[in-house]
């Protein structure tokens, strides 16, 4: 009786360790993926404005919460951290989206192609730009705000 207890437990205890060794390696195939982008303004991440130009974003952690962003020559210009943000559409291309605030635009996802992406957190120049637009009496600044997609490439 203790020996068919114990040859469950094993099997269950294989059966665990397989899915979580399955889960860890999708996990990182997921945060290795790199993805390209060429874009053609210039852009605020967090506190810092980056220049046009081409890009390169990939996970700076094994979990992916944060993103390294850099130019294709390889030097880093930002480190954020993002949360998982989930698509509800067909919509499956790898793509950088922009929040555009009058002239101003601060990277908002970053998106592989697949159904998951990450989305960063709401930077203080993005806030104080959307509560300036909100409290703005003129209709044109209201409406200036804007979702930009930009296509991306993942190696």
């Amino acid at each position: 009786m203790s020996s068919r207890i114990l040859k469950n437990f094993t099997m269950l205890a294989l059966v665990v360790g397989l899915a979580l060794a399955t889960t860890l390696v999708s996990a990182n195939a997921q945060s290795t993926s790199t993805v390209r982008a060429d874009i053609p303004f210039d852009f605020i991440v967090g506190d810092q404005t980056l220049p046009a130009g081409k890009y390169m974003v990939n996970s700076a952690t094994s979990d992916g919460h944060a993103l390294n962003i850099r130019t294709r020559e390889g030097k880093s210009l930002a480190l954020v951290l993002t949360h998982e943000a989930a698509q509800h559409s067909q919509k499956r291309i790898a793509r950088m989206v922009f929040h555009r605030h009058g002239q101003q635009y601060f990277l908002a996802e970053v998106w592989s192609g697949e159904s998951y992406g990450r989305q960063l957190f709401q930077s203080k120049r993005e806030l104080q730009q959307e509560l300036a637009s909100n409290g703005s009496k003129s209709d044109s600044v209201r409406s200036s705000y804007e979702v930009v997609e930009v296509a991306a490439l993942v190696r």
